[in-house]
């Protein structure tokens, strides 16, 4: 995933009207679509790691370097048409993970991040690209359920109003070796909902069900369909 770090700074310059480099870029682009296992989920390299790293890095970034870049290469728009389904079809996984109390599953590493593990969800509501079974108001009540779970446990913040090392609350057995003070707010990456205007239906609309409190109250929901 880190390929797209670099790949994300091209871009940046390109907007910018800066000079970039175009092989980053490409190599980062090429290699994350030789690394795509199916059904929305990309590996982190060669191998799949089941962690939230398509959320948290890899799929934010290849929408945002593609919104830049795919009319650079008629390779790169091509792709671009590839990427967006699954980023689609990986947001209904996640909205599909949060459990009907607002909690999800501790899996995998940089789980210190909290509710950053949801950026994709939160990108793809702002982005008005949700899955066509998937409405904005029950993806604002999915996430809404979560951050509060992630910051009102005890401990989550420290005396001076600092987040602390935890998954719900103060867990340094969580922390890694790159988890710091500082790196815990990528958790404000699932705040992304906030660049909607407030006229918004994902603020405006009422309130909806996600799919597991539809799921485990007995009442209708989408079955799921993998992509093909």
């Amino acid at each position: 995933n880190c390929l797209l770090f670099s790949a994300t700074g091209e871009a940046a310059l390109a907007r910018l009207g800066a000079t970039w480099d175009r092989m980053r870029v490409d190599y980062a682009l090429r290699q994350h679509d030789q690394w795509y296992k199916g059904d929305g989920v990309y590996g982190d390299g060669p191998a799949f790691h089941w962690d939230y790293y398509n959320s948290f890095v890899i799929q934010p970034m290849l929408l945002d370097v593609l919104d830049v870049c795919r009319d650079e290469m008629p390779a790169w728009k091509e792709l671009a048409g590839r990427v967006e389904p699954r980023a689609r079809r990986y947001a209904a996984i996640l909205e599909r993970l949060v459990a009907p109390d607002g909690t999800f599953p501790a899996v995998g590493r940089s789980i210190a991040y909290r509710f950053g593990a949801f950026q994709l969800l939160a990108q793809m509501a702002l982005r008005k690209a949700l899955p066509e079974e998937v409405s904005p108001a029950q993806v604002r009540g999915a996430l809404t359920a979560i951050i509060r779970r992630s910051i009102e446990a005890p401990g989550t913040f420290d005396a001076n109003g600092w987040l602390q090392i935890g998954f719900c609350g103060h867990q340094p057995g969580v922390g890694e070796t790159y988890i710091s003070t500082g790196s815990l707010y990528l958790c404000a990456v699932g705040l992304l909902p906030l660049g909607l205007a407030p006229s918004d239906p994902f603020w405006s609309a009422p309130a909806e069900p996600w799919t597991s409190v539809r799921a485990w109250s007995g009442q209708p929901f989408p079955i799921d369909h993998a992509l093909s």
